[in-house]
């Protein structure tokens, strides 16, 4: 699949946009542009204004938890109770969300807060965080068995964490009346899950390599990684990009700290996109908990009941070359 999408037309082409948008030839950095969002065209000092007043502290943050629920369509009591599972803390990290192994336990959401309260980038990760947290404890609370509590895999959460994360300005009261949005969004969805793939496919041939030469020191595997991430550039990503030999693909500290763990988030971009479409129209509360009760059965049984099919890049190829002819 990730080799599929990133050597497809539709990749290529939504690079050429960003270069008219940019005004110049892309830069190695352009494989984080975020130009597609909505929010790229409100100052950040702006939403920090807006979230620092609203959430003042990790408490504040928790007591607006409920609000957040029902303005995504959970009901009163289904928000009350999955709210009540969750515990907000500051992190001195980026971010991170922690399930509960135990239905008497809580799960952990943890984001960055200033003296100032909460910047809109502690807000967009916290609001992402929030997604796994709410996956973990429906796919905990209201599985059939204990056993099979969870879901198939960490796309499965990361796909749950992105669908909120998009909904980030909605749940500020500032929602996106744009007529293009979701164009912009499939490809947005694109051109992340192209960075991401390339980055992955770094992964798992790092992991390969290293299958291969276990006594292998750390000079040793640091300029194995490099050597991968100049290979999968040039190979994939020169072209659409001028430079060669990049090694921005290695940037990842996830690579070694959490093996074969990055994958997770394009496989979740996937899964995201094909939910999206499935939600769309109707109660995402009510579509949430019907997914996530089913737990942790295989991936492609798990993606049949919450969208239809199994999961493939078909739907986000085809949206974003629908895109393409509306965005210019």
């Amino acid at each position: 699949m990730f080799i599929s999408l990133i050597s497809s037309d539709q990749v290529k082409k939504p690079g050429k946009l960003i270069e008219k948008r940019l005004g110049r030839k892309l830069e190695p950095y352009d494989i984080w542009y975020d130009g597609f969002k909505a929010r790229s065209t409100i100052p950040e000092k702006d939403l920090t204004a807006k979230t620092g007043k609203k959430y003042s502290s990790a408490a504040a943050f928790h007591s607006g938890i409920n609000s957040i629920l029902t303005t995504l369509g959970f009901s009163t009591d289904k928000a009350a109770a999955i709210s009540s599972k969750i515990q907000v803390d500051p992190s001195r990290g980026a971010g991170h969300a922690w399930g509960a192994q135990m239905r008497t336990d809580k799960s952990h959401l943890r984001t960055r807060l200033t003296p100032k309260g909460m910047d809109y980038k502690g807000y967009n990760i916290a609001i992402h965080e929030l997604g796994h947290n709410v996956e973990q404890t429906i796919s905990l609370q209201d599985v059939d068995y204990y056993i099979l509590r969870g879901v198939p895999n960490t796309a499965f959460t990361e796909a749950w964490a992105f669908i909120f994360q998009k909904r980030d300005l909605e749940l500020l009261e500032m929602k996106d009346s744009n007529p293009q949005k979701e164009h912009l969004s499939a490809l947005n969805t694109l051109w992340s899950a192209f960075e991401i793939m390339g980055v992955s496919l770094v992964d798992m041939k790092v992991w390969n390599w290293l299958y291969k030469h276990p006594n292998a020191d750390k000079t040793t595997l640091k300029n194995a990684v490099v050597r991968i991430a100049r290979q999968v550039w040039n190979k994939y990503f020169h072209g659409i990009f001028p430079q060669k030999d990049v090694e921005l693909l290695a940037v990842y500290s996830h690579m070694i700290d959490y093996p074969l763990y990055l994958p997770a988030y394009p496989i979740g971009h996937i899964a995201e996109f094909q939910i999206e479409q499935q939600i769309s129209g109707k109660n995402l509360g009510s579509e949430m908990t019907r997914i996530c009760s089913k737990g942790k059965i295989v991936p492609d049984l798990w993606m049949k009941n919450a969208a239809g099919k199994p999961l493939g890049i078909s739907h986000l190829i085809n949206a974003a070359q629908i895109a393409l002819k509306h965005i210019k």
